[in-house]
């Protein structure tokens, strides 16, 4: 699976609506959950690719961009509603700007920490992808 929007289910209701990560809507069996918050203006996240994990990204609150680059081409993703996320498979440079204030940003991983599936550098993301090829 490339990387892409999906649609979680949304339950409208008068009270709020509710939406649901289960293991039938997003291409993987989670392993860790973590969310970033009180970003600072101008500030950046991300900036790194996994090797293996693959990851599920959700504005639970406010908006930011999710930049991609496969190498290649760089796609640019803005995510502004708890009802859809970002699927980002391994091998994929991933970088989060523009949070709004008050933004909250879900990440729903394959994978639990391990620095050694992290590269870290994008001169070495271009060099490990062209040793892969």
């Amino acid at each position: 699976m490339k990387n892409q929007i999906l649609k979680l289910p949304k339950i409208e209701d008068p009270r709020g609506n509710l939406s649901v990560i289960e293991k039938d809507n997003i291409p993987f069996a989670v392993k860790r959950v973590y969310f970033l918050y009180d970003v600072p203006s101008g500030a950046e996240r991300g900036g790194h690719a996994h090797i293996n994990q693959q990851e599920f990204i959700i504005a639970v609150s406010g908006s930011f961009d999710v930049i991609l680059n496969d190498g290649n081409s760089e796609k640019i993703y803005t995510l502004n509603n708890p009802s859809f996320g970002l699927y980002v498979g391994n091998d994929t440079w991933r970088e989060l700007r523009n949070f709004s204030s008050g933004s909250v940003c879900l990440v729903v991983s394959s994978g639990e920490f391990d620095e050694s599936d992290y590269i870290r550098e994008f001169d070495d993301f271009k060099t490990y992808l062209a040793n892969k090829r």
